[in-house]
């Protein structure tokens, strides 16, 4: 069995990893999943969180990617995530949260407005991944208190 396994994740725009890996953690709609050489073919949901990519080894997180959502592919060699939306966790940190908080509070305001199921949905999914951007935030800075 190989020691690594290929990791891309791929926005919308361009192809923003494309790496050889040792180990990479997934946010799955039913929870974390770790993905290693070797592993089991699978499509999977993918939803709001932080993706970890252990570069080197797999006890050493080497870079971690919030993503908004999307789909994974996992073979016995790679690992494809398709994000809706991603960025690194380091820049997502450095985020304005009061201008989140009025993002968030104008979502509901537009989803109160939507004329259509199909606006309202969209206005909903960019609103979860607003509230997910903004908690996540919250509990690195409660983590960094304690």
């Amino acid at each position: 069995m190989a020691d690594k396994l290929e990791f891309e994740l791929v926005s919308p725009e361009k192809l923003l990893v494309s790496q050889p890996v040792a180990m990479v953690v997934v946010p799955g709609a039913d929870g974390l999943f770790g993905v290693l050489p070797g592993h089991a073919p699978m499509i999977v949901t993918v939803r709001p969180g932080i993706i970890d990519v252990y570069g080197d080894n797999q006890t050493t997180v080497s870079r971690r990617i919030f993503v908004a959502g999307g789909f994974a592919e996992v073979t016995d060699t790679r690992c494809t995530v398709l994000a809706e939306e991603a960025s690194d966790l380091d820049a997502l940190l450095k985020s304005d949260t009061a201008a989140l908080e009025k993002q968030i509070s104008d979502l509901r305001e537009d989803i109160e407005d939507a004329t259509s199921d199909v606006e309202r949905r969209a206005l909903e999914t960019r609103l979860v991944t607003t509230q997910a951007k903004l908690d996540l935030i919250a509990s690195q800075q409660d983590a960094e208190a304690a």
